[in-house]
């Protein structure tokens, strides 16, 4: 009785809810739905003016975007989706506008300054883009005077590279080796202790490729109760870097949501190990590295792509110590835009407040990907 009870009493919160976001839908979702209604609004406000131009990016509409545009004649169409969406494949290129905010910050009679914050949706999370944009008031319509970030472009030229390069070569069908073949590389696990975060545990750690060669590793945990009953089991994902080098170390988190740390007895840690191909190249070095202090604590810098290759994505690891050198928190971003050889991108790493005030020393590693890399 009482679960049939409660099934009709889910049905109907959920009728209710469907309801109300059919009749009260927020403003941006219906902008990007590209309703009818709400396709166009009279740009009568700086900030209507702002909220039709953000609705016609979402749709990618970018031919009624661009000629809306107060400045149109300082840039070029593919300029302005190049600004967007990124010159080169990227998580830009494959991002979508989920949602934005339009802020007013100032306003005259013929001109006015809006903050646009744009929350751009990839398949690896969420980052925003914060926009300052001036509005100009012509022939009665607001209208935008874009804000336009140019990407370097990289001139002509010759880089000399100079890096090393692991190829394997394993044994064939027809290969009268026996059993012999190549070793798994050897890592090993510096650090792992968990940590409370509320209704959920962390684990916490660092991991040593201790061989001579490269390895593609991972790291699952399984947490035990008292009578040796596993509880869960998960692995680090993409809070680790996958590809190490001889004799790096990568930090690794592990969350495991909905289980407190008073149910866990032990923590069984099981590492693993591939032998893969790689190089060392594309190094990309991490500069103007900054602590930001609580409220909107952060590790910032810029990523310099010093190889002559364009890296489509660069995820940033960052390992943060307590006065003892103990691990205390583990947290990675990802530059939002394609890193062209010797251009400066930004990074930011967030950190959970309380955990900053703990932070005495800190170290950040990147890893790349490139779609036309060959092997």
């Amino acid at each position: 009785m009482k679960g049939g009870l409660l099934a009709v009493l889910i049905l109907v919160i959920t009728f209710v809810l469907i309801a109300m976001g059919t009749l009260w839908p927020s403003e941006a979702a219906l902008a990007l739905s590209g309703t009818r209604a709400t396709r166009f609004r009279s740009p009568s406000t700086p900030e209507a003016a702002v909220s039709n131009l953000l609705a016609a990016v979402g749709r990618h509409d970018w031919g009624g975007a661009y000629s809306s545009l107060a400045n149109h004649g300082d840039f070029s169409e593919q300029d302005f989706i190049g600004d967007l969406n990124g010159t080169h494949e990227s998580l830009r290129s494959y991002a979508m506008l989920s949602s934005f905010d339009v802020k007013p910050l100032h306003a005259t009679a013929d001109d006015a300054q809006v903050r646009a914050i744009l929350h751009w949706s990839t398949v690896v999370g969420r980052f925003d883009d914060v926009r300052t944009v001036a509005v100009r008031n012509q022939g009665g319509g607001w209208r935008v005077a874009w804000p336009l970030v140019r990407e370097s472009k990289v001139p002509p030229q010759v880089i000399p590279v100079n890096y090393l390069r692991w190829d394997v070569i394993y044994r064939g069908p027809g290969d009268d080796w026996g059993m012999q073949d190549v070793d798994s590389p050897h890592v090993r696990i510096l650090d792992m202790h968990p940590l409370s975060r509320g209704e959920s545990t962390v684990i916490l750690g660092e991991l040593l490729n201790e061989d001579v060669v490269p390895a593609f590793v991972e790291v699952k945990a399984t947490l035990l109760a008292k009578d040796g009953a596993a509880i869960a089991a998960e692995d680090s994902f993409d809070q680790i870097s996958h590809v190490l080098l001889p004799k790096q170390v990568t930090p690794f988190r592990i969350n495991f949501r909905g289980v407190k740390l008073s149910q866990i007895d032990s923590v069984r840690m099981q590492p693993s190990a591939n032998l893969i191909s790689t190089s060392a190249d594309p190094v990309v070095a991490i500069e103007d590295q900054h602590l930001t202090p609580a409220p909107d604590a952060a590790l910032t810098g810029m990523l310099v792509n010093q190889s002559g290759q364009v890296v489509n994505v660069a995820h940033v690891l960052g390992t943060f110590y307590d006065k003892s050198g103990q691990v205390v928190w583990v947290s990675d971003g990802y530059a939002s835009r394609a890193l062209v050889p010797g251009a400066p991108v930004p990074f930011a790493i967030a950190i959970p407040p309380d955990i900053a005030a703990k932070v005495s020393n800190y170290r950040a590693v990147a890893s790349t990907y490139s779609w036309n890399r060959t092997p």
